[in-house]
């Protein structure tokens, strides 16, 4: 008997068997029930029977075992699709959907062979069943990541717009007391949480911003014509009082005019600063060095200090990249590894170009902006 036949006259004992491996994996499938555990499995054969029954040429065999089958017409989802997607939302991590096709693909194979005895099987139907899998686990891992992707993207943008009311009623808070002078101890206190609460707004707006581009929104800007001097003299005045031991300087020639979001601009160059100041070296100056041409400013963040590493320095803006602190063990609470990928995003925003060169005595962060915010 040819595979598409069997499959459909078998089709109760296939699904007992995927029903009852899908029943194993847990945690997720300790309260569904049998319609649950069976979800669209029948679909999926049925899709298998109707690729098994049509006439296909060899490329279009070859392309879908790679995953890359024709999309069928007036439909939305497949049966794998829809499958990936109630499946993650019922818990099951990816490992466990790729085992559910696993264990179907053996059982379909080993149920059919067994019938078929003594007959051979017809070699051709095993691989052209083998493709019709291949391409339902492809379409399903590509909605099943999908969908963790988006639950991912929705729980950061919750997370980060949740916390900020507690956090602005803990700032409030410490500045009343700092507000009090009641004591150097008070005091003390209280620009304490200022400070840890300033280091977790930022750790917040790192978060948002991350969720922003995730979701494809990119860093949002509203430029305006601003003086750039006036700007980022102001970013590292602030700087220099929260880094009062480091040593920040500015230096700004040519005409700093421009159309810029100057409050981006501003935490693209804090961001730049506080990576400079955090992996140089502690005794050396951070320069910030702003140019202007005709056509557009130019802005260099520069340290002394060891090299970074090529391998990383390959990397250094995608996100959650982070580089060993050497002056700090314990440094994982003052970063997220957004900063640069943040900086990088905000350079893109303004359709600018930022790059990083490093060798044993400087590190630099250079970037370049026109003087109007259009492509």
């Amino acid at each position: 008997m040819r595979l598409a036949d069997f499959i459909l006259r078998d089709m109760e004992p296939i699904l007992v068997q995927w029903e009852a491996f899908a029943a194993t994996l847990q945690p997720a499938a300790a309260n569904m029930e049998s319609l649950a555990l069976r979800d669209h499995a029948q679909n999926i054969l049925h899709a298998a029977v109707k690729d098994l029954r049509t006439s296909q040429t060899r490329e279009a065999q070859r392309e879908k075992s790679l995953g890359r089958g024709s999309s069928q017409i007036d439909v939305t989802e497949t049966a794998a699709q829809t499958h990936a997607l109630l499946r993650a939302r019922a818990g099951f991590d990816i490992n466990q959907l790729a085992a559910e096709y696993r264990a179907l693909r053996a059982s379909v194979l080993r149920l059919w062979m067994d019938d078929c005895v003594p007959e051979p099987p017809q070699l051709d139907d095993i691989i052209r069943f083998n493709e019709a899998i291949d391409q339902a686990i492809a379409e399903s891992i590509g909605f099943f990541s999908a969908q963790v992707e988006l639950s991912r993207n929705l729980l950061l943008g919750m997370l980060g717009h949740d916390m900020r009311g507690p956090l602005q009623a803990i700032l409030a808070t410490a500045s009343y007391l700092a507000a009090l002078n009641d004591g150097e101890r008070v005091s003390r206190a209280a620009d304490r949480m200022i400070r840890s609460g300033a280091r977790m707004q930022a750790l917040l707006d790192d978060l948002t911003d991350f969720n922003r581009t995730s979701l494809g929104l990119g860093i949002k800007v509203a430029p305006t014509s601003i003086n750039l001097a006036e700007v980022l003299a102001d970013e590292v005045e602030e700087l220099r009082a929260i880094h009062p031991d480091r040593q920040i300087e500015l230096k700004v020639s040519g005409d700093p005019q421009g159309v810029w979001d100057g409050r981006r601009v501003q935490q693209l160059v804090g961001n730049l600063v506080l990576n400079a100041i955090k992996y140089g070296a502690q005794d050396t100056p951070v320069h910030v060095t702003v140019t202007g041409d005709v056509t557009h400013v130019h802005i260099d963040v520069s340290n002394r200090g060891p090299a970074i590493d090529s391998t990383l320095l390959a990397r250094i803006f995608d996100p959650l990249t982070r580089g060993a602190n050497p002056h700090c063990k314990h440094d994982s609470a003052d970063s997220l590894g957004l900063g640069l990928y943040i900086a990088s995003e905000i350079v893109k925003a303004h359709h600018g170009v930022i790059e990083a060169r490093s060798d044993e005595t400087e590190t630099t962060f250079s970037v370049t902006l026109p003087r109007s915010n259009e492509p």
